[in-house]
């Protein structure tokens, strides 16, 4: 295939490069493989996992709305003797300082609108405008047994909503980007709040062979607290195929914690085909309730969500890719359809 590059292009060639350029899955696609591409100066020296993931309605080929767009970076590693987030896991958990695998650093940003963004007016049946900007540290442990093992996830987040999280400058700069419908209704979003989320994720995952594929299958428990969202989670998680030992990345997708970006580097090629379901008893979530002290758009939530996923993971040599896609059931009363969208991360081992 040539690139889009060079004035010797015949028209035809021009024409198929800018269709595929047009494409919008293939536009962010871009975007996040140029975010991977920079690395902190202060983290190039490190050793660790940089990562990028990309949740978005295009990668399942669904049309604009609810949970509209979602970016999140991450820097994981393994914290140093005496490293503050060794002391932060003991606090949190009474987990020895000792025994902490892994520690992440997360920023991120998310956007959720109504179905219909071509309407100015407010929407009372749909859910609210909202963006969140977030900054998150996450801990990690494993506990190996004979034939399983406990893997314990800590995540602590701060952040914001309202105008000040960019999502509607985000938004309409990724549309024109990707010639979609410009969005008209950010008037109504939610206003200014700052959110503080505390949450915990085990899982207990036993490991089996099946001829030349290996396979991990196990329950998972989960309970979020803060003022964006609080919830208790249950659910399960199943991979199978060859050199699972090498990670355990199935990506999370909000309202879900994030999943263990790390990986281990080598020459041979491993994938993983994964699925994964979750149940969330949800008693409250501030993106649907509205904010906790002015009067804001709100619609009246469903105490039962469900989400379930399907994804691959392939893992080469520094490099690793996951493609999910999520199915969710109905987050607010009146909701017309379920909801699906796709899940790209993009991470690479330094």
């Amino acid at each position: 295939m040539k690139p889009c590059l060079g004035a010797s292009m015949s028209p035809t060639s021009s024409m198929r490069c800018r269709l595929r350029l047009q494409s919008p899955a293939v536009r962010l696609t871009v975007c996040g493989v140029l975010l991977l591409s920079w690395v902190p100066p202060s983290l190039a020296g490190a050793d660790g996992v940089a990562s990028v993931k990309m949740e978005n309605d295009l990668f399942a080929g669904t049309t604009d709305g609810h949970y509209s767009n979602g970016v999140e970076a991450s820097w994981t590693f393994v914290p140093p003797s005496g490293h503050w987030s060794r002391r932060m896991a003991h606090t949190l958990t009474g987990l020895p300082e000792s025994e902490l695998d892994l520690a992440a650093w997360r920023f991120g940003q998310q956007m959720y609108t109504p179905i219909d963004i071509s309407r100015s007016d407010l929407v009372e049946d749909d859910r609210p405008y909202a963006g969140l900007l977030y900054g998150g540290v996450s801990l990690f442990d494993e506990q190996r047994h004979d034939s399983w093992r406990q893997m314990t996830g800590v995540h602590l987040d701060v952040g914001w909503v309202g105008p000040a999280s960019f999502a509607e400058q985000t938004q309409k700069g990724i549309h024109e980007l990707t010639d979609s419908d410009r969005p008209e209704g950010w008037d109504h979003q939610l206003d200014f709040e700052p959110i503080v989320n505390l949450a915990m994720k085990r899982g207990w995952i036993a490991q089996r062979s099946l001829g030349a594929l290996e396979m991990d299958v196990g329950p998972t428990a989960g309970v979020a607290l803060g003022n964006l969202y609080t919830y208790v989670s249950a659910g399960g998680a199943l991979r199978v195929g060859q050199g699972l030992d090498r990670s355990y990345a199935i990506p999370a997708v909000a309202p879900a914690v994030t999943g263990q970006a790390w990986f281990r580097p080598g020459g041979d090629f491993a994938w993983f085909v994964f699925a994964n379901v979750e149940g969330r008893f949800m008693a409250h979530n501030l993106l649907l309730d509205g904010n906790t002290f002015s009067d804001s758009h709100s619609v009246e939530r469903e105490d039962w969500v469900g989400d379930a996923q399907l994804g691959l993971t392939l893992t080469w040599q520094n490099w690793q890719l996951s493609l999910t896609s999520v199915y969710r059931t109905h987050e607010f009363e009146g909701q017309d359809a379920h909801d699906e969208f796709g899940s790209l991360q993009i991470s690479w081992q330094h």
